[in-house]
């Protein structure tokens, strides 16, 4: 076969993982091409649910204030018992991560917004109607056989990241397998319009008659699931009398709106056993499939995309080798699983059997609001998995007992610069490397030297209770740790300084001393190119 066509990256699919993934390397200046079976994104409302760490992805990507006004920020979830009483309420207010732990969106507005978002980029390509048939990997290449409405096109690419969903034909053809397991449980999803209720929090019935989920979105939209029971076929729960019963017995005023969308859901919890064949990568839905209970489906996809466009960039660049991309893997696979199995979990909790199991399962919930611990446990969402590496590209701690530690990502609160203006911390940190120092105490010149050849951005942090450094000097960027996060997150490791990647994760703490520069030369020198 021969190429016409050659791009140092290309990605199949585009969903929200491969839009996202194709946005940020687009803000890498990476050439790249997305391709799309399809004629469009996504018209139909499928996930809903896009939580801090993909709002933070968006900021990353330079549309955070494209999709902010589009959204219902900071929705949380109230329970219902079977006889219909409130018996707890979920409702997060931290920021950690600069934005609100649970958001209500419509998928079909995102997947434009990222779309549209690509018109940015001269090097990045999209076409639509094009669907592979297949490829071969021939020496440092991947080499690519499309159809585009009835006209085959041949193409090319360094990298093949597929993002082409659950039924992967790019994961069938490299004949990775899938382990895990498929729900025995079906699900009823409605998506109406035109909502007349202004109430924005999540219910949820845990009603061992018909478990129910009654979930607002923006735009007046709002989303009902119920579980269906053993033996109800699809054709019996989408008769719309029926569906419409169901929807007015948990919200008379939803029973006459326009449905958008209505179709049976079966939900699985499987991860594929390889998510990197030679040059090509999987993504999203290719490389792991969630439940929906704890809404993290995307948003996991939407990780895996923040994770692989650093790395891809530093392989094409040149500056690491192909051995760097392992890594993506290994850091993501765990904490994907940790996910799922949390979802699994949630599942159970809202999937009550008997009634004996749904009063078992809200006491134990009750119990644990008269401890206050307990509470702020389950009510700020503490239960779910940090975003946290035990391996991959990053130095490991010195001091196990941190809150934060190298390899986990590192929060965003606001940072004052000089003049007052406060902003979010990764308008400071920039698109590469950074690193945050305490003001004054710049590295050792070993290490300054590892910083020049990885281009890493200083900054110097002025802590709260001090002044900025007077007089001013232009050419250093100081800006202060108005919060004290920033601070204490280095007290507490000991540290004078940290290293962050360009995902957010913490690389590094450094202690100040002469030794820092040996273990990132060592990480360096292990996926050098």
């Amino acid at each position: 076969m021969h190429a016409t066509s050659h791009y140092p990256v290309i990605v199949l699919g585009a969903g929200p993982t491969g839009l996202t993934l194709a946005n940020l390397l687009g803000g890498y200046g990476v050439r790249t091409l997305l391709l799309e079976r399809n004629a469009s994104t996504v018209d139909e409302p499928r996930a809903v649910s896009i939580d801090d760490e993909s709002l933070r992805t968006a900021q990353s990507a330079g549309l955070i204030d494209e999709i902010l006004p589009s959204i219902v920020q900071g929705y949380g979830v109230h329970y219902f018992s079977w006889s219909g009483r409130e018996f707890a309420r979920i409702e997060p207010q931290s920021t950690e991560y600069g934005y609100p732990k649970r958001n209500a969106f419509r998928q079909a507005v995102l997947a434009a917004q990222l779309c549209e978002g690509l018109d940015r980029f001269a090097h990045v390509e999209k076409r639509f109607r094009h669907e592979l048939r297949r490829f071969e990997q021939v020496g440092d290449k991947v080499v690519l056989e499309i159809d585009h409405a009835g006209t085959p096109v041949t193409l090319s690419c360094d990298w093949l990241v597929a993002c082409d969903g659950g039924r992967s034909g790019v994961r069938e053809q490299l004949g990775i397998p899938l382990s895990g397991d498929t729900f025995a449980e079906k699900w009823l999803i409605v998506d109406l319009l035109d909502r007349k209720t202004p109430f924005r929090h999540t219910r949820t019935y845990c009603d061992p008659v018909r478990p129910a989920i009654r979930l607002p979105g923006p735009q007046g939209t709002v989303r009902y699931e119920f579980m269906l029971k053993e033996g109800e076929t699809a054709e019996y729960v989408l008769d719309e009398a029926r569906l419409r019963g169901w929807i007015r017995e948990r919200e008379p005023l939803d029973e006459g709106l326009p449905i958008a969308r209505k179709v049976v859901y079966t939900f699985h919890a499987r991860l594929a056993e390889r998510w990197r064949d030679g040059r090509v990568l999987l993504a999203g839905d290719a490389a792991h499939l969630t439940p929906p209970f704890a809404g993290q489906g995307m948003n996991s996809g939407l990780r895996d995309a923040t994770n692989l466009a650093w790395k891809l960039h530093a392989v094409v660049q040149g500056r690491c080798g192909p051995a760097l991309l392992d890594t993506y893997e290994m850091e993501r696979k765990p904490h994907a699983w940790a996910l799922i199995e949390m979802a699994i979990r949630i599942g159970r909790y809202m999937q009550p059997k008997s009634r004996l199991e749904a009063m078992a399962a809200q006491w134990a919930l009750k119990l644990c609001s008269l401890y206050p611990p307990a509470r702020d446990y389950v009510l700020q969402l503490k239960f779910k998995p940090k975003p946290r590496f035990g391996e991959g590209f990053f130095v490991p701690c010195q001091a196990p007992d941190t809150a934060i530690k190298a390899g986990q990502l590192l929060p965003q609160p606001r940072v004052e610069w000089p003049g007052g203006q406060r902003r979010l911390l990764d308008e400071v940190l920039g698109p590469g490397f950074a690193c945050l120092s305490r003001a004054g105490q710049p590295p050792d010149p070993e290490l300054e030297s590892w910083m020049a050849g990885m281009d890493v951005r200083r900054i110097e942090l002025v802590a709260a209770e001090d002044d900025f450094p007077w007089p001013e000097a232009p050419e250093r960027l100081v800006v202060r740790d108005c919060e004290g996060v920033l601070t204490r997150v280095m007290a507490e490791a000991g540290a004078q300084a940290m290293l962050v990647r360009p995902d957010r994760y913490v690389l590094a703490f450094l202690q100040g001393g002469r030794n820092d520069a040996a273990p990132l030369r060592a990480l360096l020198d292990r996926y050098r190119a």
